[in-house]
């Protein structure tokens, strides 16, 4: 396990569970000192002190992440960060002319405002220093139109281009930006997004663990976006070949209960 994390401070959002819980206890174990974000506290304590037994440090700063002060509290509390992971995300599942708009506000809310201020905000201080490292959490919906999906896919497509284009923005200044693609992956997301799984979604699903490795190898590489896993790499490569009507309704039927 290669060591360019080991005494760096890493500050992960969404890190109560999933992905981000995951990327906690491997930065741990690479020696990297934490700053765990979420809402849910109780969590956060107990992988807290999971995390401390490698002998780091990891601090616990509860914050609902759609509330702009909450985010400015943030940096100016962790300003000295040297990693920083938005993670934080939600999807909602179903038509998107009949869902709950509250809901959906809400993911927006999560996956791209709170994500670009984040990342604007933090960004300048690592710059100042002349290091920096910055992993947006973004997901295969990001390659193709995602029927059912339609509004989390578009976000994830956001984060995609925004973080390719920040990373050529910001590497002349030390800072290196990638994004983290992963496909189905075993976490809390499905029942947060009200998805009956597919039997596609469950038949293809990796740890949270594989895919937290892999986002953490490429940031450390300096590689400006990676897909977690073989398989959903050719399938995100594949889609460049397809007429987008036609991946949206692969998509639809690979999705659908």
């Amino acid at each position: 396990m290669d060591d360019h994390f080991r005494t760096k401070t890493a500050l992960i959002t969404g890190a109560s569970s999933g992905i981000g819980a995951a990327m906690a206890r491997d930065l741990a174990q690479r020696g990297a000192n934490l700053v765990l974000v979420a809402r849910r506290a109780d969590r956060l304590e107990a992988l807290a002190a999971e995390c401390r037994l490698f002998g780091v440090t990891a601090m616990v700063a509860p914050a609902d992440l759609a509330d702009g002060q909450a985010r400015a509290d943030l940096v100016q509390r962790f300003a000295t960060v040297d990693v920083l992971i938005n993670n934080a995300g939600l999807g909602v599942f179903g038509a998107l002319a009949t869902a709950d708009w509250d809901r959906v506000d809400a993911m927006l809310a999560v996956n791209i405002t709170a994500l670009t201020d984040l990342t604007r905000l933090f960004a300048p201080l690592m710059a100042a220093r002349g290091y920096g490292r910055i992993m947006l959490v973004a997901s295969t919906a990001a390659f193709q139109p995602v029927p059912l999906y339609a509004a989390y896919a578009a976000s994830k497509s956001y984060v995609l281009s925004l973080g390719e284009a920040l990373d050529v923005e910001l590497a002349p200044q030390g800072v290196r930006v990638s994004v983290l693609c992963p496909g189905v992956t075993e976490t809390e997301f499905f029942a947060v997004a009200d998805q009956t799984r597919s039997d596609f979604t469950k038949k293809s699903a990796m740890t949270a663990s594989e895919v937290a490795r892999i986002g953490l190898d490429a940031l450390a590489n300096g590689r400006s976006s990676v897909v977690a896993g073989t398989m959903n790499a050719a399938m995100a490569f594949g889609t460049r070949f397809a007429p987008r009507a036609l991946a949206a309704k692969i998509a639809f039927r690979t999705i659908k209960p």
